[in-house]
């Protein structure tokens, strides 16, 4: 008589050939699939190795020391070109920081031309306006000192940039298109216009 633990394959002291071959192949069949399974995960792996290898790393990092030192130049640059220029414009302002004085003064050396020219000839003045006229020479030296001199007038050319003409006139002594007369000199600081001299500008011989 037989009972269900005989029926049962595993309580069998002896299995069928079939059985073990079936057995064998499903076996088989999942050390198969599971070496498959490991393959694509060693495939999957390796290629991201490949994609982080030490050489693409290298080449990465060489390619930002690359960009960032390119940076570094540019800012560089842009900060000595600003440098260059807060040093320009400071010369540039300490250079013609004295403008505003050098205007007033002249219209004190302007009342010492004028003293001069008016000044009546006789014994009795000669000692002053000889004193005057010291005075007004180192006025003048002490002005070319701080970089500030007269613009050259009669007989040179007529330059806008440095004249302003207030009439014309014939001369037969100066070429026309320079200075005849000069009513008011001119000074430049440096390289600067302080003021132009006030001038009458020569035609050529009357006709």
């Amino acid at each position: 008589m037989s009972t269900e633990n005989d029926k049962d394959p595993k309580n069998k002291p002896w299995q069928d050939p079939a059985d073990l071959a079936d057995g064998a192949q499903g076996e088989a069949r999942g050390e198969s699939q599971e070496d498959s399974y490991f393959s694509e995960d060693n495939d999957d792996i390796y290629d991201s190795i490949d994609d982080d290898s030490p050489e693409m790393l290298v080449q990465t990092l060489e390619l930002q020391v690359a960009e960032l030192r390119d940076r570094e130049l540019k800012a560089q640059a842009e900060l000595e070109n600003f440098r260059r220029r807060i040093l320009r414009d400071v010369d540039q302002q300490l250079k013609y920081a004295a403008m505003p004085l050098v205007t007033d003064l002249l219209d004190v050396l302007d009342n010492l031309n004028r003293a001069i020219e008016s000044a009546t000839p006789g014994s009795s003045t000669e000692g002053l306006v000889a004193g005057v006229k010291l005075v007004q020479q180192q006025f003048v030296n002490v002005l070319s000192k701080h970089h500030c001199k007269q613009i050259p007038g009669v007989g040179m050319p007529f330059d806008p940039n440095v004249h302003q003409a207030i009439a014309q006139q014939a001369s037969g002594e100066h070429p026309a298109g320079s200075v005849a007369v000069e009513h008011s000199t001119g000074y430049t600081l440096h390289d600067r216009v302080v003021r132009p001299s006030m001038v009458v500008v020569s035609t050529g011989p009357a006709t």
